[in-house]
């Protein structure tokens, strides 16, 4: 044991920082930003926040006592949502300099990147607005100013708000009753985010903002290029989708977590599960209509189901099943699971691991092979993939399609025109499945779908197959990247997008996820995440889950549910 260096260390605090494995001297009450400062030639790039004791802090955090420190950069997961959030409170303080008179209004990611509406007496026609607004967004840049970071009690941060007439916030504030509250200074202006911020402006260089829709597209930095802005793709059926949600929220009363939290308190939960159970239905037998006109005339006989993890896929297509059935259509079911390829030669990911969730993973000739032959009216025998021995095998069960059925396919690689290379596209009908969440925490916070989607995973995993929560998240990565490659690309090949959402399903989960995500320990970076998902649950009222139906998409993570999975 190095006694003479284990009694330095007792004499002065040191942080222990990852990204030198070394430990490094401080003094109490010095911050992130100027402890980074005396050795940023060593550790090689300008973070942009730090993760301590696996927990993510902005750069002006103190320190206090001995942690262990790691400093991120931009490409970074924690270090994007930094970046996107900071872009935010600068278009805001650019909206408050060039039109006073307006009001700036996230909405929700699309097109690779984020679209927000500025409404008021002073707007300008879109182009007009858009370069104005990054013109005084650029030299903000160039004035590198600080976003400061405060912590008050609430109730000075209420009339703090009020006074700007941020009332969306001020009435999230009021219904989430805590008593400090923390936000941001950005050259006179103030803000909220749900979670942390960039040191100074001057770190946010790459940007681009542009008109879309009735709207402006804020674009980041493009993840295969921190110098380059995203670039938009088109996505008009998903905006139609995010759109249509939208306004049902406006209908309802219901835009943002304070207005759901305010119903909450009103002991309106079961008018809001209700009309939001009944939108669903409305949707799904809109869809089963569809697939009938197709039918009648000649097509739809192959429905293809595709989504992305936890989006509720397997829920959505039952109760398809049940409207098909009421549009005298016979719904026959194929697991493309039941297709995966002998598990030796299945394609490996990144990492060595087998990759499930390619494309290659599956048998494509032998299921376009079995999907010609139940056209033509044959009997097919379909395989069973024992995922125990890793194999497909033939266990004698048979399938033909009679003069009223339909083939239900469900799987994330359905709107991937590889998969059916060989039928006929008449043939074809196909389904984009999604939690597309429409609700905002507040005017420049949205509620991110994927955080929906995790929330979902982490208590099904639980719940069904043993899985905690830490394991779910150390996953989750592997699965965004899947879906990356595997099913995003081909959202926009749908016939039809459900919205798989349901407006009050945060506040239901809200104590089912927490008390999972308070099990993840702090040894482990998988914390970090855990602690940002626990905080954004915070915002929510409770709802209890007695009142969901049994047939409810949520029931598909919940437990519950009168179908069998």
């Amino acid at each position: 044991m190095d006694t003479d260096n284990d009694s330095a260390m007792s004499s002065q605090m040191k942080i222990y920082c990852k990204n030198i494995r070394e430990y490094v001297p401080f003094t109490g009450g010095e911050t992130l930003s100027e402890i980074y400062g005396r050795m940023a030639g060593r550790i090689g790039f300008q973070p942009i926040c730090a993760r301590v004791n696996n927990k993510t802090e902005d750069l002006q955090y103190p320190v206090f006592a001995p942690k262990q420190v790691e400093f991120l950069p931009v490409e970074s997961a924690s270090g994007r949502r930094v970046y996107v959030r900071s872009l935010c409170m600068m278009l805001y303080r650019a909206v408050v300099a060039c039109y006073p008179e307006c009001r700036l209004k996230m909405e929700h990611s699309i097109s690779h990147g984020y679209y927000c509406r500025i409404t008021g007496a002073d707007a300008d026609a879109g182009e007009v607005m858009a370069e104005r607004l990054k013109a005084y967004m650029s030299a903000m840049v160039q004035r590198d100013i600080p976003f400061e970071r405060k912590e008050r009690l609430t109730e000075d941060v209420i009339r703090l708000f009020e006074s700007q007439g941020m009332h969306d916030k001020v009435l999230l504030l009021r219904t989430t009753h805590e008593l400090y509250t923390v936000y941001y200074r950005l050259d006179g202006v103030c803000d909220s985010y749900y979670g942390n911020l960039a040191p100074s402006t001057g770190i946010l260089k790459t940007f681009d903002l542009v008109p879309y829709k009735d709207g402006f597209l804020l674009l980041g930095v493009d993840p295969a290029d921190k110098d380059l802005a995203a670039q938009p793709i088109p996505q008009e059926k998903m905006y139609r989708a995010f759109t249509e949600y939208l306004e049902f929220n406006h209908v309802v009363g219901v835009r943002n977590v304070g207005e759901l939290n305010g119903a909450v308190e009103r002991r309106e939960s079961d008018m809001l599960i209700n009309v939001a159970e009944a939108l669903h239905d409305k949707k799904i037998g809109r869809i089963s209509d569809e697939i009938l006109r197709r039918y009648e005339e000649g097509g739809a006989r192959i429905v293809l189901v595709a989504g992305p993890s936890s989006s509720g896929k397997t829920t959505f297509t039952k109760r398809l099943a049940i409207q098909l059935m009421t549009n005298l259509l016979t719904p026959r079911m194929i697991s493309l699971d039941d297709y995966f390829i002998d598990r030796e030669r299945t394609p490996r990911d990144e990492d060595g691991e087998y990759d499930y969730e390619s494309l290659y993973a599956l048998d494509l000739a032998q299921f376009n092979l079995d999907l010609q032959a139940l056209l033509r009216g044959e009997e097919v025998e379909l395989p069973t993939y024992n995922f125990t021995l890793g194999r497909r095998e033939y266990r004698g069960n048979r399938l033909r399609l009679d003069g009223h059925s339909v083939l239900l396919i469900e799987g994330i690689h359905g709107l991937n025109p590889e998969l059916v290379s060989t039928i006929d596209q008449n043939m074809l009908y196909k389904v984009y499945v999604s939690a597309l969440t429409t609700l905002s925490i507040d005017d420049h916070n949205w509620v991110p779908t994927t955080d929906n989607r995790l929330l979902r995973r982490i208590i099904r995993d639980h719940k069904y197959r043993g899985v905690s929560a830490a394991e779910t998240l150390k996953r989750w990565p592997s699965v965004r990247r899947g879906e990356e490659r595997w099913i995003f690309p081909y959202q926009e090949n749908a016939d039809a997008t459900f919205n798989s959402s349901l407006l009050f399903e945060l506040g239901v989960m809200k104590e089912y996820g927490e008390e999972l995500l308070k099990g993840v320990p702090r040894d482990i970076p998988e914390y970090g995440e855990a602690y940002r998902l626990r905080k954004f649950l915070s915002y929510f009222a409770p709802i209890g889950a007695d009142m969901i139906p049994p047939t409810s998409l949520l029931r598909e993570f919940l437990g519950g549910s009168s179908f069998r999975y």
